[in-house]
């Protein structure tokens, strides 16, 4: 399943990643907003954030003006690794080298193509783990407010 949620600038983007997501035959959840009327993007970022955070989601792909609001407001989440993306390349290698869950794009920066083949790429890669995932159990020790060796 994966978790979409978008402020009122992201609405149209959100639509057209939803029916990508129906080609590729993904589930998803919408998170919010559903109009176009102005709201805070922390508050659907924050909804669709915990639901990857508490495991009904996998993955979430979220939209606002420039995708880093909502980016910030998402990685409040203990659990949530964000990428703020506009290239292929950022989004994929955020999967496969830092296993990000939460894309975020923004819909005044990235047009709907290019946003597809950012969110298809993100989506397919596989996180490889490896000699990145002593660099990610010490992402999850700073979010428990851990200091590293070397600070």
């Amino acid at each position: 399943m994966i978790a979409l949620a978008c402020d009122h600038t992201g609405l149209e983007l959100k639509a057209y990643i939803a029916g990508m997501l129906d080609e590729m035959h993904l589930e998803w959840k919408d998170y919010g907003t559903y109009t176009p009327e102005s709201c805070d993007y922390p508050v659907p970022g924050a909804r669709a954030a915990r639901a990857v955070a508490r495991g009904e989601c996998q993955r979430g792909i979220l939209i606002c003006g420039t995708g880093v609001g909502i980016g910030i407001a998402a990685s409040k989440i203990p659990g949530i690794r964000v990428c703020t993306c506009s290239d292929v390349y950022t989004a994929e290698l955020s999967k496969r080298h830092n296993d990000s869950n939460i894309l975020t794009m923004g819909a005044r920066v990235v047009g709907p193509d290019l946003a597809r083949m950012i969110a298809r790429h993100w989506l397919e890669a596989e996180y490889e783990g490896g000699r990145h995932a002593r660099r990610v159990d010490l992402i999850a020790r700073l979010e428990k407010g851990e200091v590293l060796e070397g600070e």
